[in-house]
């Protein structure tokens, strides 16, 4: 969970980018094309657009690669209302809501939005690398479940309780805390706990099935 931090400071707010979570989906660049163009330098100008809508875009970045910071006294991003999971077609795993992430090493990630590898591959576990694209095949749920603004934890006056998400060493994800999970047959069920496939070999994605042993999965890779 390397973190590769970039800031661009507007006026009245300023965004943060980590390179080591971007997997280029783009939410960015086709949502404010003139705040976010990759093809010049600086690629963020964040005064190019007004602020509220300049943090819209941003809370639409899966990976939680794009954050922000606002100056104008505006309130910052808010805990979506629920936690939820997200099985992506030939792709990683977005989580979103009140989520910790920990690694074997002690290492945590607390943010309100994670994109997280379930193909086997990536050099960045537990987060996704884009690397998917060259080996991973498995279901994912209907693109239009994740067009639907999430919505926040200061709209229905509760926080959901944490989603902690544990990156078992050479093994899957262990999930604890309320969620809910799209999976890659369109179904939509709750859980307090689960446990998710990380190794991509799972015949049951995106639960665990224990492919990982025989495998021979290694989260050090």
């Amino acid at each position: 969970m390397e973190e590769d931090r970039h800031e661009y400071r507007g006026t009245d707010i300023t965004v943060v980018y980590d390179s080591n979570r971007c997997i280029h989906v783009r939410e960015c660049v086709e949502g404010l094309s003139d705040v976010f163009d990759v093809s010049r330098r600086p690629w963020v100008l964040p005064d190019a657009a007004d602020a509220d809508e300049v943090a819209a875009v941003v809370e639409r970045c899966p990976t939680g690669a794009l954050h922000y910071e606002r100056s104008d006294g505006s309130p910052e991003e808010q805990v979506p209302a629920k936690n939820t999971v997200r099985a992506t077609p030939n792709g990683p795993l977005y989580v979103r809501g009140n989520v910790v992430v920990t690694v074997p090493d002690g290492a945590t990630l607390e943010d309100t939005r994670v994109g997280l590898c379930r193909c086997g591959h990536s050099m960045n576990k537990p987060l996704c690398d884009n690397s998917h694209q060259r080996v991973f095949d498995a279901d994912g749920g209907n693109e239009e479940m994740w067009d639907v603004p999430a919505e926040r934890a200061e709209d229905t006056d509760t926080t959901p309780e944490t989603l902690t998400v544990t990156a078992r060493p050479n093994g899957p994800f262990h999930l604890e805390g309320p969620f809910e999970l799209a999976r890659g047959d369109g179904r939509i069920s709750n859980h307090d706990e689960a446990v998710l496939c990380r190794c991509g070999g799972s015949e049951n994605k995106p639960f665990c099935d224990g492919a990982h042993a025989e495998i021979g999965f290694s989260s050090d890779d």
